[in-house]
């Protein structure tokens, strides 16, 4: 079945209701590598109820509407779609616990041609629902690796990050642990190719990757650690490229470029391999 574009455009969604707690919280920010200092007093902040903040990636799991891709009716065939680019917006910090609506549209499907695939622009908002308000935006682009061709429209695409040419003004090396995935699955992302050697041999990779959104989380624990002190109110903005996977040991090194005030680009590649696995990186902050 190809895609039907009015269709999938249509996308019937229905809002989530997400009710996490603190324990969710800190399940998170040890997925996303935080504790790696047990000592280091600024990341015991998000892991300790004791005062606990919320680690502002935890957004990308909150109001998840699941893997809706997988149903036949959408007309993507769902083993050959990556996960291309994420996006987020904090117009409020994250309380540690709490219950909040998850609303997710379909904005674009782009045509990229017969044998060249298809993105879809989805966003999701995430909403207190006790009060209404809006407290984080999410984008996300889906590659659809075997879905072109369906006559739809070949434009506009999102506009690309620029990484400045020049040396790094920061630099922050944070490890993964080998049992990251492990953990990062946890908090709601159970695709077996991230624990399963069999089915991630059979994808093509040696053993189970790293997800994507937890390589997007280590990069928000380096730009809240170099650009923010640690303060998760100060992070406003989070977009970027996925270009490459991790391995779960691997050391995640994020590279920032100072652009404007509070405002910078960045991009991440691997220690051991330099891989880049997150590129084209814009983030917004106080």
């Amino acid at each position: 079945m190809a895609i039907d574009y009015a269709r999938l455009k249509a996308w019937p969604f229905t809002d989530v209701v997400h009710r996490y707690t603190a324990r969710d919280s800190i399940l998170y920010a040890l997925g996303v590598g935080f504790g790696a200092d047990a000592t280091d007093p600024h990341q015991l902040r998000f892991l300790y109820e004791d005062g606990l903040a919320a680690v502002p990636t935890l957004a990308v799991v909150l109001g998840y509407p699941g893997i809706w891709i997988r149903n036949p009716e959408s007309g993507v065939d769902w083993r050959q779609v990556l996960h291309g680019e994420q996006g987020l917006v904090i117009h409020r910090p994250l309380a540690p616990e709490g219950e909040v609506i998850g609303r997710t549209r379909i904005e674009e499907i782009i045509d990229k041609g017969k044998g060249r695939g298809a993105l879809i622009y989805s966003a999701r908002d995430v909403i207190d629902k006790a009060t209404g308000e809006l407290l984080c935006s999410l984008s996300s682009t889906t590659f659809c690796r075997a879905d072109g061709g369906f006559g739809g429209p070949a434009g506009p695409l999102k506009p690309v990050h620029e990484i400045p040419d020049r040396a790094p003004d920061l630099v922050c090396d944070l490890p993964t642990s080998p049992r990251a995935a492990l953990i990062y699955r946890l908090s709601g992302d159970y695709n077996p190719l991230h624990i399963d050697p069999e089915v991630a041999r059979a994808a093509g990779f040696p053993r189970p990757i790293l997800h994507g959104l937890a390589t997007y989380g280590v990069a928000g624990h380096a730009l809240m650690k170099s650009l923010c002190d640690y303060d998760p109110s100060r992070l406003r903005r989070m977009e970027a490229r996925f270009s490459a996977v991790v391995y779960p040991g691997e050391t995640i090194r994020t590279e920032m470029w100072r652009i404007a005030p509070g405002r910078a680009a960045f991009r991440c590649r691997l220690v051991e391999r330099d891989a880049v696995v997150l590129n084209n990186g814009h983030a917004e902050h106080t």
